[in-house]
């Protein structure tokens, strides 16, 4: 199966969903993305690495980093391995003296691990054609599914009633305007709901 490498491209704080952000990974030397929606304490995790912070005492991503490195095995890659009705499942490849092993991990985790250690993030073809959305050249995303990795928070009501009144056409539109504001999350709950109106 084709592996294609991704690097964090963006970290963007969702309008619409109180303590979710999205984290978009591009696509190297290519044009698609990759939102995954995640919490804000994995958001934070994720940001302190990505601006180098440092924090007065270790936090769990830092701890897992010495921990891993106290007992000399090095993260090699990340790689976002399956999607499931919405949640993106990944594996940490680590190598000790005598053996490789993959562990499974949670995507937000896995990518606060590959900040941490600088190790490259993978994906398959297959992953980020169901779930990526093309960038043209401009810079403007054109229609392209966008799922995203489940997490407990969930869209406003309000926003969710909003939606059920608009047409197929107004939901579409609306699709392409929040894309343009790189608003992920939202693009989400849009897409969500113009997909389950195809399946009626």
């Amino acid at each position: 199966m084709k592996r294609i490498e991704l690097e964090i491209v963006a970290l963007s704080h969702s309008i619409t969903q109180t303590h979710s952000y999205a984290v978009v990974l591009g696509e190297i030397n290519g044009l698609r993305r990759l939102p995954i929606v995640i919490g804000a304490f994995e958001a934070q995790a994720i940001a302190v690495a990505l601006e180098k912070m440092q924090p007065s005492r270790p936090l769990t991503h830092d701890l897992m980093k010495n921990f891993l490195q106290a007992f000399n095995i090095e993260l090699h890659e990340i790689i976002i391995c399956d999607l499931q009705e919405g949640i993106f499942f990944s594996k940490l490849i680590c190598s000790s003296a005598n053996d490789t092993i993959e562990i499974d991990s949670r995507t937000s985790d896995a990518l606060a691990l590959a900040v941490r250690f600088g190790c490259p993030i993978y994906t398959y073809e297959n992953i980020l054609e169901n779930a990526g959305i093309l960038m043209d050249e401009t810079g403007s995303e054109q229609g392209k599914k966008a799922e995203e990795e489940s997490f407990e928070e969930s869209s406003e009501p309000a926003a969710d009633e909003n939606l059920k009144n608009l047409t197929l056409e107004e939901l579409n539109q609306l699709l392409n305007e929040v894309l343009e504001n790189e608003d992920y999350i939202k693009a989400i709950t849009i897409r969500d709901e113009i997909n389950s109106r195809k399946k009626k």
